[in-house]
Parts: structure tokens; C-alpha cells; sequence
């Protein structure tokens, strides 16, 4: 037993994980793993069968307190390794059937039965998977840009039938035209049936007399492509755009897959995002802050004037509404918020000094609301304490 996995590491749960929890990992897994949804994917019946394995236990209240106590070593001495009565194979059945529509073509696993799946059916493409990087800017408005795949397209020479000229095909003598060939084995279950796909046909259970010269009998071919993608104003780092039928060609005149796109979104000098506000910080001269001016802020549209009123301290922020970037698939905009900071001039000579200690030497503490406060609270406080 030294090599099965525990049990609540599988399903990815804490060991005090509820019977909710545990039901909504099942189902999170099932769906990801379910072999009907990965024919071309040996690895994911096994990984399955494990999940179901270590559900079926856990979401027995008998069963699980006994792999508790005694892992699962316990469950075999208990004769407690298989289904162990109906309510977990039960509930795994309801939760499939909520998922797939029924058993979901897994009764070859759980004790007998076949998968029905057509090998010849229409079968959809494999989604694709890409990236492109683009500027700021770009995100801000928008763009149109070719990006670069390699995807699996129906064989322009046999149109798909993998078969060179009238050589037409034959049934596969390995599967019988199912497609699949069948194994039992012993698991903690009992005896259990599991398919897979016939090496000999590939899955498809037929086999062609004459293969296509350019395909090889596959009916597809891999082409590299380039691919227009139009990326929406307002779109954000690490969105995904997805591009409908550029995927993989399906098999048997199944629908194409589709080109999932992940958006890299390079970072700006004077701009920073959140949602769709941009930030930005402008500096300040000190007589700017003092006497108020009007001051030039950049903004995504290009630079704006703004006035900034007197006395305007150091960390202030104004909004520029509607300066934002587009919201996604919206007419509205969000806003632009920009704070200044007042820059403290260095270097001064001597003349510059003298001058400004006689400024300073001219105001009275009406000027200085928030010092004088200060120290009238300080006053107060101490005034306490003696």
C-alpha cells in the first residue's frame, strides 16, 4: 500500500474537510479528470478511477473513521476496501449524473458495463493556448494583432478521410469497431473493468487500407498559422480573450476547438492601473503650492490643464472623471486620479535663504493651521498629565 496516495490529498481537502467540501472537490475533479472528456488521455482514467476511490471512502462516515485511525491498511483488514454497500457509490452516481448527464459512459469501470462511445463520431477540437504581449497604451484603446500558432487543420489532400484516393477502410480486427479494447484488473472495488483506446486503430475502429499520403491516415495535418486577434479597449493584465474555431480541427466533422489568448500588459513609466482608474503623482514647486497655479496632467487622451487651488498641501489627490480607461464591453469610463507632491527646492544660496527667512519671519500661526493645532493639543495634553 506504500504507494497510494492518502486519501484527502487526492481530493485536495483538509483532513477536516465537511461532507460539502468533500462533495464539491469530487465534482471539481470529476469534471477536470472525466475520461470521456479526455479520450486521447490514458492518464486521466486512472487518475479518475483514484479520485472516485478516495471519495467513496471518505463520504462513508463508517469508512472514513477507520482510514482515520488506521489508514488504509485498516479499510483491507476491515474488508471495508470496495464499494462497501450503495450509499458512496450512490452518491458518486447522483453526482455524475449532475455533471454528464448519467454514469457519463463510465459503466465499464464500476462493474460490468460498456462504454457506448461511437469511435467514428464527431468529436471536437483541442482548445488552443497563446500569448501576447502588448503596451499600456494598447490596453487603454485597444489593437489588432497576428499571433503565431501551430494548430491541426483537416488534411486539405483526403478532406479528413485519411485515406489516399478510393482505398477506403475496414473494420479494425483488434477492437471489432469499437474503438476501444477492454482490461479487468483487481482494485480495493473488487473486479474492475476499465477501456481504453485500441492501439492497433487508434480509436477510431476502423482501419484505412490506403493511408493518405500527406496525413498519414491521421485526416489532419499540423500548419503553422497566423491569427488576427482583436483585443478590446479597457482589457487588463492577465485577461484571456478567446477566439472562437481557431483551434484544432474537430475529427469526424466535429466543431473546431477555440483559441484561448492570455493578455501580458507591459507596465508605464507615469500611469498605474486598478480596474479601470488610472493613477499617476505629478510634482510641485513650492510656490505652486502656496499660491496655486495651473498645472498640465497627463492622461490617457493626451495632456489636460488643470487649476490647483492655494495652499494645497503636500499628498493631495483630485479625480479627473471619465479619464479612465473603458470598461469592457461599456460605453462609461472610469476616472483618473492624480496626487501631487509638493518637491522641496535644495541648493539654495545665500540671497534665496535670506529671502525666505524673511517670508517665513512675516507669517503668523493663522498661516500654519495644522501646526498650530498640533501644538495646542500638545499644550492641552500635557497641561493633563502635570
Amino acid at each position: 500500500m506504500a504507494d497510494k496516495r492518502d486519501y484527502y490529498e487526492v481530493l485536495g481537502v483538509s483532513r477536516s474537510a465537511t461532507d460539502d467540501e468533500l462533495k464539491k472537490a469530487y465534482r471539481q475533479l470529476a469534471r477536470q479528470y472525466h475520461p470521456d472528456l479526455h479520450p486521447d488521455d490514458p492518464t486521466a482514467e486512472e487518475k479518475f478511477k483514484e479520485i472516485t476511490e478516495a471519495y467513496e471512502v471518505l463520504s462513508n462516515s463508517e469508512k472514513r473513521q477507520i482510514y482515520d485511525q488506521y489508514g488504509h491498511e485498516g479499510l483491507d483488514s476491515n474488508g471495508m476496501g470496495g464499494s462497501g454497500g450503495m450509499g458512496g457509490f450512490s452518491d458518486v452516481s447522483e453526482i455524475l449524473e449532475s455533471l454528464f448527464g448519467g454514469m457519463g459512459g463510465m459503466g465499464g469501470m464500476f462493474g460490468g458495463g460498456t462504454r457506448m462511445n461511437n469511435p467514428n463520431a464527431p468529436r471536437a477540437g483541442r482548445d488552443l493556448q497563446t500569448s501576447v504581449t502588448i503596451d499600456f497604451m494598447d490596453a487603454c484603446n485597444g489593437k489588432s494583432q497576428n499571433v503565431q500558432v501551430q494548430r491541426m487543420e483537416t488534411c486539405p489532400d483526403c478532406h479528413g478521410s485519411g485515406s489516399a484516393g478510393d482505398g477506403g477502410s475496414e473494420v479494425c480486427p483488434d477492437c471489432q469497431g469499437r474503438g476501444t479494447v477492454k482490461s479487468t484488473q483487481r482494485t480495493p472495488f473488487g473486479m474492475i473493468s476499465s477501456s481504453k483506446t485500441c492501439p492497433h486503430c487508434g480509436g477510431k475502429g476502423r482501419i484505412i487500407k490506403s493511408p493518405c499520403g500527406k496525413c498519414r491516415g491521421a485526416g489532419r495535418v499540423r500548419v503553422s498559422k497566423s491569427i488576427n486577434v482583436d483585443i478590446p479597449a479597457g482589457i487588463d493584465d492577465g485577461q484571456m480573450i478567446r477566439v472562437s474555431g481557431m483551434g484544432d480541427a474537430g475529427v469526424n466533422g466535429g466543431p473546431s476547438g477555440n483559441l484561448i489568448v492570455a493578455v501580458n500588459v507591459k507596465p508605464h513609466p507615469v500611469f498605474q492601473r486598478e480596474d479601470y482608474d488610472i493613477h499617476c503623482e505629478i510634482p510641485i514647486t513650492y510656490s505652486q503650492a502656496v499660491l496655486g497655479d495651473e498645472i498640465v496632467v497627463p492622461t490617457i487622451d493626451g495632456n489636460v490643464k488643470y487649476r490647483i487651488g492655494e495652499g494645497t498641501q503636500n499628498g493631495t489627490i483630485f479625480r479627473l472623471r471619465g479619464k479612465g480607461v473603458k470598461k469592457l464591453q461599456r460605453s462609461d469610463r472610469g476616472d483618473q486620479y492624480v496626487k501631487v507632491y509638493v518637491e522641496v527646492p535644495k541648493g539654495l544660496n545665500k540671497k534665496q535663504k535670506d529671502m525666505l527667512q524673511q517670508f517665513e519671519s512675516s507669517l503668523e500661526s493663522k498661516n500654519y493651521a495644522k501646526r498650530d493645532n498640533f501644538f495646542k493639543k500638545l499644550k492641552d495634553l500635557i497641561g493633563k498629565e502635570k
